[in-house]
Formats: structure tokens, C-alpha cells, sequence
């Protein structure tokens, strides 16, 4: 292992986080609002990374309607890293074109991979156990994930089983990785005991990532490695938009570490480090309520939680209202979620906060563009 390891982070910020609208749009996505302080998701991303590494070594993954306020906000990122996927091919590509654009650089630079719209709080404890599993990728053609212990039997996010320790009681030997339960299966997971939730975070070196999608993607790989040859020519806009669109539509997960777990949990080199630090995953309204409610940042006795100019809740309860600039009076409603921008207005029942994403398709269908 390298006495100095480079590290170098990689952002994933595309999407267009349809179920935060009204709030969130297509040129101002979830990942650049400010949904639990004042700083922007992918701000926070960046800076809970800086005692491990400056922001110019932070790479960023988008599309092009987000780049230029990404770029904004992240005044000590370097442009030229902030690439614009020119459609949309989900994470397995992304993180691809990542490997193989820093191994021509350093194929043994460790990348982290994060999404862009994470919660974490215990801030010491992440930087403590990113930096072990920074040591354990750097050692190896090592691929090492960040779970979370499960706290309920969540169907929305997907789930590690891990076996035994390794001999340095560092991190687990991944079994197998599942993609989104049902509940029934997802309350077996949590029973069991030894399975985790997939962050979604990833350590890995450019070069053994780079490998992996060679070894799983045989397709997309030469596509991938000829964009990043181009990176930093004239062509390379060019050669980006013509051969990222033929790159295989596909998850990290499913295309390189679901196929790698099949080779059993020693053989695999695949390794789930437990993270004892408080984790969110902000995807919908329910969630930003739950996660704003525990954290106590807005909540009332009645567990209405309101981001207005005031509110009275008479015998009203539970329910979620955005609403900056006005005086909110909630009366005998509960569960609801009330998101008020200057040009929609968004009621839904909390359990149903997943599908506001539907509204988005609707309002694309029926050409009601100046809302998405």
C-alpha cells in the first residue's frame, strides 16, 4: 500500500430529484437546494469531505441543465471536473467514465464515490471510517461499500448481506447485494441480523474499478475508455455526446457488484465497512419530514413540522408545510404535505409522497414545461 494514498472524490449529481417538486426543477434539482440548512446538498457533500482532501481534487458527475449552479456553489472545484453527462445513463457509466478518466492520471488513486443528496451527521465518525475504507481499497484490487445498519424494515433502499470478519476486524465480507425488497423480505433481512443498507457510497482504486467495468460491461468499456482519451481536446464534447448515449443503462450495483458477489464472499474482494454515523437518504417529502422531525430542527408539539412566517395547528398533526413567505393555519388535517412555491402549490398525503414524481411525468405529457 502506498504510504500517501490519492484520493480522489467523485459526486454523482444527475437526476433531476422530481420528488421534491414543487421545489425542485430540472436546472435546480434536489442536490442544489439547501433542504436542511442553508447550504446545498452537494455543498454539504463536498465539505463534510475537506479534512480528507481539498476540494480540487473532487470530481463531479451531472447533466447539463445543473453544471452551471453546481459550479457555482463549488467555487474550489475545478470546471474542467465537473462533467455533464449529455443523457442520462445511471450510475455504472458515470462511475466508469470517473475510472477511467483518473487512471489515465493515477490508476491507483482510491475513488469515493457519493451521492449528492445524502444526510450525515456524527461527522467524525464518517471521516473515521472513510479513512479506514480508504486503507482497505488502497491495499488491493479491493471494492469496499459503506452499509448502514438497518434501523426498519425500509423498502426503498437495497440491502447487503455480509458473513464473517475480515482478519483485522476492519470490515465484512459481502455475500450478496439485493436490490429493493418487499416487506416481508426486507423484515426477514432485519431479523437476520447481518444485513446492512447499501449507502450507495463506494471505495474503490481507478484502476480496480476500471477493471471491473472491462471485465462485467465488455461494451460499454471501450466506450467509456474513448471518451476519456478525448477528455481535454478539442473533440472532446464531440466524442462525449456521440458514444456516452451507447453506453448499457445501468446501476453500479447491477452491472459490476452483483455479478462480483457471485464469486463468493473470499473471492470476491467485495466489503461492506459498517458505519456508525447517523445516515439519511432524502428521497421524498416524508423523508425530509421524518429526518427534520428527529433531528428537531422544525417540529412543534404536534409533530407538524413548517418551514413558514409562522403557523397555528388546531387539533392538526404530523403534517409538512413549506411555505417561507406566508402565515400557514393548519385545522383538523393531519399527514399532509403542503410545499408552496411562487408558481404550484403541492398537497399530498404523506404516505404518498413517493409518487409526486408522477406529477412531473403528467406536467411533461401534457407540455406544461415551464413547470419541470
Amino acid at each position: 500500500m502506498p504510504t500517501t494514498i490519492d484520493f480522489r472524490p467523485v459526486i454523482l449529481a444527475g437526476g433531476s430529484g422530481t420528488r421534491f417538486w414543487p421545489r425542485s426543477r430540472r436546472a435546480h434539482a434536489k442536490q442544489v437546494l439547501a433542504l436542511d440548512g442553508e447550504r446545498s446538498m452537494i455543498q454539504q457533500t463536498v465539505e463534510r469531505l475537506k479534512p480528507l482532501v481539498k476540494a480540487e481534487k473532487t470530481w463531479v458527475i451531472t447533466n447539463e441543465y445543473l453544471a452551471q449552479e453546481i459550479a457555482e456553489q463549488l467555487a474550489g472545484v475545478p470546471v474542467k471536473q465537473i462533467i455533464q453527462e449529455p443523457c442520462a445513463r445511471n450510475t455504472a457509466p458515470a462511475c466508469g467514465l470517473a475510472a477511467f478518466l483518473i487512471e489515465r492520471q493515477n490508476p491507483d488513486a482510491v475513488l469515493g464515490v457519493f451521492p449528492s443528496d445524502h444526510v450525515i451527521a456524527d461527522e467524525p465518525r464518517f471521516l473515521k471510517a472513510l479513512s479506514k475504507g480508504i486503507a482497505l481499497a488502497a491495499s488491493g484490487e479491493n471494492i469496499v461499500v459503506l452499509g448502514i445498519e438497518p434501523t426498519r424494515p425500509e423498502t426503498g433502499y437495497g440491502y447487503i448481506e455480509t458473513g464473517d470478519y475480515t482478519g483485522d476486524d476492519i470490515a465484512l465480507h459481502v455475500r450478496r447485494f439485493t436490490e429493493k425488497p418487499n416487506l416481508n423480505r426486507a423484515e426477514d433481512f432485519v431479523s437476520a441480523g447481518n444485513y446492512f443498507w447499501n449507502s450507495g457510497m463506494f471505495l474503490w482504486t481507478a484502476r480496480t474499478l476500471a477493471n471491473a467495468v472491462r471485465e462485467h460491461l465488455p461494451e460499454t468499456a471501450p466506450l467509456l475508455e474513448a471518451i476519456a482519451a478525448a477528455y481535454g481536446t478539442p473533440d472532446f464534447e464531440q466524442v462525449f455526446h456521440k458514444l456516452y448515449a451507447k453506453c448499457e443503462n445501468i446501476s453500479v450495483d447491477y452491472a459490476v457488484l452483483e455479478p462480483r458477489s457471485a464469486k463468493g464472499e473470499h473471492l470476491s474482494r467485495l466489503y461492506c465497512l459498517p458505519a456508525e454515523f447517523s445516515w439519511n437518504d432524502l428521497g421524498s417529502w416524508a423523508s425530509l419530514y421524518e429526518y427534520q422531525l428527529e433531528a428537531r430542527l422544525r417540529g412543534d408539539g404536534d409533530g407538524n413540522v413548517a418551514e413558514t412566517e409562522g403557523h397555528l395547528a388546531i387539533e392538526a398533526g404530523n403534517n409538512y408545510v413549506y411555505c417561507p413567505k406566508k402565515f400557514v393555519a393548519l385545522v383538523g388535517v393531519e399527514n399532509l404535505v403542503v410545499v408552496d412555491t411562487e408558481d404550484a402549490l403541492l398537497i399530498a398525503h404523506r404516505d404518498h409522497s413517493q409518487d409526486v414524481g408522477k406529477i412531473v411525468k403528467e406536467l411533461g405529457l401534457s407540455g406544461r414545461s415551464e413547470l419541470i
